[in-house]
């Protein structure tokens, strides 16, 4: 079938980069259909993530990361798609977070510190939660029907996000609410194993089911203030090229798909014909 992707590995570093993703993809491949099946990300899939050290790649060098570009995004969530699309939609979640992140400074130096820390010496995993089921889409504008309330030196959120992709596997959730006393939307970062968070098992649909994309729900969640990371910032917002992974997941499929064709042409071979039908005249 040929190497489609080898057109587009202009150097040394982005063939490591690639192979990097081309190993995820390999083992993801193995255990798409159980995680179709469950409708749940693999564990074993997510910790060939870790053991290539992708969660890390977005993050500037100075903090240990590679600082990869949007073109070496793209083409390594191309590669992952390929083995698994809704693996490559997880993951590229996280790439995408880390990238905003490390471009647009949103968050107090050491805030950011303490998470690119982790990413790197740990491989954690973070994403946001955004999306609610009153609100719809977060792109619409809709402000947050979870809150938070102050309380001394404290925010008690308390809610429900749907649709958050990899909700069970997740180290870190980016939480955006309704802060009350300062009226306006904000964002905190909560472990997954603060008191209060749960995942609740919502995510039944017919495409995409590996991406366990779960429910997550605060009760009575406390935090400190230090975990208000970001506030809303009004105004027109800069375009995110980092969004460019979920169309990366399409054209990865497609490959996926294309491979598949080829493959079934070139083997299968049906009693009325001497040769497979790829070699039938058409």
């Amino acid at each position: 079938m040929g190497d489609i992707w080898k057109p587009w590995i202009k150097n040394g570093r982005q063939q490591r980069l690639f192979d990097k993703a081309a190993a995820i993809a390999e083992e993801a491949r193995m255990h798409k259909k159980d995680a179709d099946h469950t409708a749940s990300f693999s564990p074993k899939t997510l910790a060939a993530i870790k053991r290539q050290e992708y969660p890390a790649l977005a993050l500037p060098t100075g903090y240990g990361g590679e600082a990869v570009s949007l073109y070496e995004l793209i083409l390594m969530q191309e590669k992952i798609a390929e083995g698994d699309g809704s693996v490559a939609l997880s993951i590229g979640w996280h790439m995408g977070v880390m990238m905003e992140l490390s471009e647009e400074q949103l968050w107090k130096k050491e805030q950011f510190d303490r998470l690119a820390k982790e990413v790197v010496q740990d491989q954690k995993v973070v994403n946001r939660a955004a999306t609610e089921p009153a609100t719809g889409s977060p792109t619409r504008g809709g402000v947050p029907e979870t809150t938070a309330v102050r309380d001394g030196d404290a925010y008690i959120l308390n809610g429900r996000k749907s649709f958050t992709s990899l909700a069970e596997l997740l180290d870190y959730y980016i939480v955006s609410a309704y802060v009350e006393d300062l009226d306006q939307v904000g964002w905190f970062l909560i472990d997954r194993h603060q008191p209060g968070v749960t995942v609740e098992k919502t995510w039944d649909t017919l495409g995409m089911r590996g991406t366990g994309s779960d429910d997550l729900v605060l009760t009575d969640v406390e935090l400190s203030v230090e975990d208000l990371v970001e506030t809303a910032v009004k105004g027109k917002s800069k375009p995110k090229g980092w969004l460019l992974h979920i169309p990366a997941c399409y054209l990865g499929i497609a490959v996926a798909a294309r491979n598949d064709a080829i493959e079934f042409a070139r083997n299968f071979q049906p009693n009325s014909l001497d040769t497979p039908i790829s070699e039938v005249s058409h």
